[in-house]
């Protein structure tokens, strides 16, 4: 490695003709990678000039403590290029800005894109970063779609000791093993990851912007004693389609994990994220890995005694705050409306304050019985108090079940006490729409204000739990649904617990709480195959892909779209009744028709490639009994037998959900009498006319499939698992007929077949 140092003291930069003006600050102009900063300094960039970090080390580095540096305006440092043929951002790399074992440094005025990460510090105490913008910087292309999800699009924050977070995900800012940090006025866009504290204490993160991020607006890890307050962390979500789908996939506008304590999350807004609070002890806390260092201490173990005050999380796909396996917490005067799931989801947590919080419309989405305002398993000695909770699909949820080793772990063990002292006290009721919800499934409960469930069927694991002093106006609901057990009768008498609302320091000047009121709503999560629209530049998607027919989604373009299209296609656009949408559709006849599409309007200038797939397939819809992993033979011979169907359709896109092949509208004798939702199989085969080239052939699928070409496999992926993509290239010699077969089992759940073929570029 060769680190250019810049010399400050002999710069004359500063001015035309080689002149300084007295006191000016000096001027480093950067060129080349490795560079190094040794004293403050004012960094100019040429317009256009692209930088990338051949070495992964970073390409300033800042070699001094206490300097200041500051960009230039119109100064960005870009590792990568832009326009046709620049990298995707899946493929950016390296790091912009590099500050190892440096104390006192300030940046400000930053412009960092087109990196891994965009400014990495490593024990850099007293680190401030400000008025900067990281915005497009490295983000993970999603194979998630409207139609269907893809479970490769899961994020797993649970292990970052060695780095994890940075190196599968990328971040525009991350700080780490520092202490007194101050970051302010950063804005984040077009990226997966915001700002990143790993190990960071006693530090005030506060003014910032990070928000439409694939991935966490702000990530924390073993970070304790810092000031989160009056941030816009909004949209950072993936893998949720309103009305089909809504995973979030372990996406957060706040994720904190690891043992994370003691710190104060004040007036934020978090709306709109996978989660708006993802809180998780660890698992290190829990017992799962090897402790770290001297040990832990299990019996108060996790992310505890944090403080969540005045923030918004609402519109979340999954939950409005999760905190799990922690003790000590207090959510108060926060905003959680409309969350798919629920609003407070607190698995195994003790001694939760949830008081004066406004808690309404959760659980639309909701999946069995997790629903509605709060949900808490296992939970001792939380306190929920002087709430005001409406038409959430359950009020307060408390239960018990046999979570197997999990109840054995050591970090669980420690003072676990079942369901026992919770306090439900002083809160107001309302409901007054029995399914209020647009995507409310039947199968869920009716809605209740207050439900208790002992699934050991004995009601010995509930003790103590007192509802008392709340106020309820029902419509068409119930007041209490108890599941098993007289220990799930609640204490109708008890005291109100007295509480305070405590002080905490509140810095920063912006008020993000309710200022995107024009977005409320999940509806308005509209994602893309990079992370969700922002709702300023325009964005095209590809939203379905039917038999012969492929439909693009263009947002944000207020005069429509103008689109043209070669290869033997045709094209119609018709426009939408919100978000400035337009629908661009493009079909053809029977058989293989490749074709390149362009579109333009309102700055818009998108050029898209696909190929129609026209053909007629004979397809086998069977219920099964024979496993197809143990018995291959026996379960394909089930294709033969009773409960059989045959259907004749133009291409394999069956978006089953929860229904199986009957909810297919395949044909009257599918609907009729093919198999119901589980444990049915499909075999099905078709002839088309491929011409000469390289093909992808791609399928989506939950559970087993199996692909073959001419009777070769050129997919398998014969399991049991959630939706996935799998894909294989193959070339065609010649212009020639192939056959292409397809089978596939599910097994229960949800599921999903679609399979495509298209040319490659």
């Amino acid at each position: 490695m060769m680190i250019t140092t810049v010399l400050l003291g002999l710069l004359a930069l500063a001015q035309p003709g080689g002149g300084r003006a007295p006191g000016a600050r000096p001027v480093v102009v950067v060129e080349t990678d490795n560079t190094a900063v040794t004293a403050s300094c004012l960094i100019r960039i040429a317009p256009g000039i692209v930088i990338a970090d051949a070495d992964g080390n970073g390409v300033i580095h800042v070699e001094a403590d206490g300097v200041d540096i500051e960009f230039e305006e119109g100064s960005v440092l870009s590792g990568a290029g832009v326009g046709v043929g620049a990298a995707a951002p899946d493929a950016f790399a390296g790091v912009g800005v590099r500050v190892v074992d440096r104390s006192g440094v300030t940046i400000r005025e930053a412009r960092v894109r087109g990196f891994k990460a965009g400014i990495y510090a490593t024990r850099a105490d007293g680190l401030r970063v400000e008025n900067s913008d990281l915005s497009d910087n490295f983000r993970q292309r999603l194979g998630s779609t409207p139609v269907a999800e893809d479970s490769a699009d899961w994020l797993w924050p649970h292990a970052n000791d060695g780095n994890e977070w940075l190196t599968n995900y990328g971040a525009a800012l991350c700080i780490e093993d520092s202490r007194g940090v101050t970051v302010r006025d950063v804005t984040v866009r077009r990226g997966q990851n915001g700002i990143m504290l790993d190990a960071v204490s006693d530090s005030r993160v506060y003014d910032n912007d990070c928000s439409f991020l694939s991935g966490w607006g702000l990530a924390m890890w073993r970070s304790s004693g810092n000031l989160i307050s009056r941030n816009a962390f909004d949209f950072c979500v993936r893998g949720h389609s309103e009305g089909v789908y809504n995973r979030g996939q372990d996406s957060a506008g706040m994720l904190v994990f690891e043992q994370c304590s003691n710190n104060v999350f004040a007036l934020n807004s978090a709306t709109h994220g996978g989660d708006g609070f993802f809180g998780f002890a660890g698992k290190e806390a829990l017992g799962e890995v090897p402790a770290q260092g001297g040990g832990v201490d299990y019996a108060r173990s996790g992310c505890n005694d944090n403080l969540l005050i005045g923030n918004d999380f609402s519109f979340a796909p999954a939950h409005g705050i999760e905190m799990t396996f922690s003790e000590g917490n207090r959510f108060i005067r926060n905003r959680l409306i409309e969350n798919a799931i629920c609003g407070v989801w607190g698995g195994y947590s003790r001694g939760t304050l949830i008081a004066e919080n406004i808690i309404q419309g959760n659980g639309g989405m909701a999946y069995g019985r997790e629903r509605g305002g709060i949900n808490i398993e296992h939970g001792a000695d939380n306190l929920i108090l002087a709430n005001i909770f409406i038409n959430n699909r359950c009020g307060v949820y408390l239960w018990w079940d046999d979570d197997g080793t999990l109840l054995g772990m050591p970090g669980v063990k420690a003072g676990y006490r079942g369901v026992a002292g919770n306090v439900i006290a002083g809160n107001s009721f309302e409901i007054n729409q029995f399914h209020p919800f647009k995507g409310a499934r039947e199968q869920d409960s009716p809605l209740v204000v207050l439900h208790l469930r002992d699934a050991s069927g004995k009601g010995e694991q509930f003790s103590g739990n007192i509802y008392t002093e709340n106020t309820v106006s029902l419509g068409d609901a119930r007041a209490v649904e108890r599941d098993v057990g007289p220990g799930c009768e609640p204490l109708m008498e008890g005291v109100v617990p007295a509480y305070e609302v405590p002080e905490y320091q509140d810095v920063g000047e912006r008020e993000p709480v309710g200022a995107r009121p024009e977005l409320a709503g999940r509806r308005n999560i509209i994602m893309g195959e990079w992370g969700p629209w922002d709702h300023q530049e325009p964005m095209v998607r590809r939203a379905d892909a039917g038999p012969g027919a492929h439909t693009y989604e263009v947002f944000g373009v207020a005069d429509g779209v103008e689109a043209v299209v070669e290869g033997g296609a045709t094209v119609r656009v018709d426009r939408g009744d919100r978000l400035q949408m337009s629908r661009v559709t493009v079909e053809a006849e029977a058989g293989v028709t490749p074709y390149t599409l362009t579109m333009r309007g309102g700055g818009l200038a998108h050029r898209a490639a696909g190929t129609l797939i026209n053909t007629r397939w004979d397809v086998t819809f069977f219920p099964w009994t024979i496993d197809p992993r143990q018995d291959l033979d026996g379960w394909r011979a089930q294709a033969k037998g009773d409960g059989a169907v045959g259907a004749s359709m133009s291409g394999v896109q069956l978006a089953f959900g929860g229904g199986g092949p009957r909810r297919m509208k395949v044909s009257p004798e599918v609907t009729e009498k093919g198999p119901g939702s589980d444990h049915f199989g499909v075999i099905g085969r078709t002839r088309l006319m491929l011409p000469k080239g390289r093909w992808v052939l791609r399928v989506m699928s939950d559970d087993g499939v199996r692909v073959t070409v001419d009777g070769r496999a050129v997919i398998e992926n014969w399991t049991w698992h959630g939706p996935s993509e799998d894909r294989t290239e193959f070339v065609q010699d010649e212009d020639r007929e192939v056959e292409v077969g397809l089978e596939y089992f599910e097994i229960d759940g949800a599921a999903i077949l679609r399979l495509d073929i298209e040319r490659v570029e």
